[in-house]
């Protein structure tokens, strides 16, 4: 348990974590700063029905959102009371020359039981709807899951009229065994049951309410959670107008009803023109053998009924539908982003890449034992964060080239896998699926243009059917069985950059790797010094970071 003298409230340490982060290079000063303090306790919870053990932040399950606006800095001070080490990751946060704050292993040493770290972010250049998840040891089955609202600065257009309202939706498919049930079948070699059922912000059937006013329009930020399955959100009787991809504005076309993939986040508004009534609010899984369906409450104020009828239809195992929907997600090349200039005035479809990285997946067994693998490499995890023993240049935790850019066809192996990339340089991605089920990729650190995806095999003749003009930005993309995804991303970001299945289960068992994106010139333009508060372990666990210096010097 944590002295009583630790919290946040003692006036010493407030001032303290006032000399530190103003004293930390890696924030700039003209920009405000929000102070946050979560504790992440255990909990009892009863999502499906049966009693849990959860993990809460602050008392809340899910954890509480953070708005916040573009380019500000966040001060998160996270106090582990926890029995087993944790870590807090930020799905779409790119974390600008920074990637000593992105919260994965590759990057950051876990915070101790009974330890506090505290995160010092800046959501630079960056808008709209995203999360916060735990990233070590399959804590993310249950629980320390929050949504992450940014918001433009005031002079920035928005190109809709300001919501009656603001809804986070955090949807996905849940278990009703512990993470640590579930870490042990992975362990053992095996791939997960079934899950039991979904869950809308951390309740069963119709176990939550959003409460609306007749005539008044608001945006729901909805975001897939889940660990293993794609989902479908709908509302009863009310149309989706989409106005956000994971912080691009997009074209406002509308929508019956949105496949979701894991990891991914869209922005809907939603006006309450119909009778006053209640409705259903509906999410179901998709690509299943078996749906899975959970449903919350739209409340009218007005309201003459509570819900009733039959619930929504939705699709199911259609893939063609949820390709065609995917296709017709498009940049709003004339609504600002987060700085004051079009979207569309970047031109990525002008720029040609220097590089094609393919990338694809593979569920080898190893061992005996079930893993998954990218480009025939199965991840291990080292005993050392990479980021800081690639910053100590302590040998022997990973080589860069540890795994190919291209597919080797050959037999799977297990291995600490990094692959290099240069600064600056533009590159394009293929991801390639010949596996019977929906994978979803995400790359930490970035955004990158989503310029083509088709079935069958990807060959170079597919950038003929490539959309260089006004495909969208986004960090969390699907490939669809027997499909191919193509991305160009401009690799301006120095770091060490995690790129995942979004399945958390392939994931834990090795479909992931390290991108290094590396700058010969090692200076803090190009990125910043690891923080003076960075909890070293492993092999660095006898290292210094750099001392606490005021301005001064002194």
């Amino acid at each position: 348990m944590m002295r009583e003298e630790s919290k946040i409230s003692s006036p010493l340490l407030q001032f303290l974590l006032f000399l530190l982060f103003f004293s930390v290079s890696c924030v700039d000063g003209e920009d405000p700063y929000r102070f946050l303090t979560w504790k992440v306790t255990y909990g009892n919870i009863w999502p499906l029905g049966v009693k849990q053990q959860g993990i809460l932040i602050n008392g809340q399950f899910p954890g509480p959102r953070i708005d916040c606006v573009t380019n500000e800095n966040l001060i998160i001070s996270v106090y582990n009371y926890l029995n087993e080490s944790f870590l807090i990751s930020w799905n779409g946060l790119q974390q600008r020359r920074n990637s000593w704050q992105d919260g994965v292993y590759g990057t950051n040493c876990p915070i101790p039981p009974g330890k506090n770290f505290t995160y010092v972010l800046q959501v630079k250049d960056q808008i709209g709807s995203y999360f916060y998840f735990p990233s070590l040891a399959f804590h993310k089955a249950a629980g320390g899951i929050g949504g992450i609202a940014i918001w433009s600065r005031p002079k920035i257009p928005v190109p809709f009229p300001p919501p009656a309202g603001d809804f986070t939706v955090l949807a996905g498919d849940w278990y009703k065994r512990s993470h640590r049930e579930l870490k042990l079948i992975l362990d053992a070699g095996h791939d997960l049951p079934f899950p039991d059922g979904l869950l809308i912000n951390g309740r069963g059937w119709n176990g939550y309410t959003f409460n609306v006013d007749q005539g008044k329009t608001y945006r729901f930020r909805i975001s897939n959670i889940g660990l293993t399955t794609s989902i479908n959100f709908r509302i009863e009787g009310h149309a989706m107008k989409l106005v956000e991809v994971e912080g691009s504005h997009t074209l406002q076309n509308t929508y019956t009803s949105l496949d979701i993939h894991l990891g991914q986040s869209y922005s809907v508004l939603v006006t309450a023109d119909q009778r006053p009534l209640d409705y259903y609010i509906v999410v179901s899984s998709r690509f299943t053998s078996r749906v899975l369906m959970n449903t919350a409450i739209l409340h009218y104020s007005n309201s003459g009924g509570r819900v009733s009828g039959p619930i929504p239809v939705g699709p199911t195992t259609q893939i063609a539908w949820s390709l065609s929907q995917a296709r017709s997600i498009r940049w709003n090349l004339t609504a600002s982003g987060p700085r004051p200039n079009p979207q569309g005035s970047y031109h990525y479809g002008l720029v040609k890449p220097v590089r094609t990285i393919r990338l694809a997946n593979s569920a080898p067994v190893i061992n005996g034992k079930q893993r998954y693998a990218v480009n025939s490499v199965s991840f291990a995890p080292a005993d050392t964060p990479l980021k800081i023993a690639d910053y100590y240049k302590i040998p022997g935790v990973f080589y860069v080239g540890s795994i190919p850019d291209q597919p080797s066809g050959g037999a799977a192996y297990i291995q600490t896998s990094v692959m290099h990339a240069d600064f600056r340089s533009f590159v394009e991605i293929v991801f390639e699926n010949w596996e019977d089920t929906v994978q979803s990729w995400h790359i930490d650190g970035y955004s990158f243009f989503v310029v083509g995806m088709d079935g069958g095999a990807w060959t170079p003749a597919s950038r003929l059917r490539y959309n260089l003009r006004d495909t969208v930005a986004r960090c969390t993309v699907q490939v669809y069985p027997k499909a191919w995804t193509a991305i160009y991303m401009a690799l301006d970001n120095v770091g060490m950059w995690n790129i995942r299945s979004e399945n958390w289960a392939r994931q834990y068992l090795g479909q992931q790797f390290y991108l290094r994106v590396y700058s010969p010139a090692n200076s803090w333009r190009d990125e910043y010094l690891i923080p003076r508060n960075a909890l070293l372990c492993g092999r660095a666990s006898r290292r210094r970071t750099r001392p606490l210096k005021f301005r001064n010097g002194s």
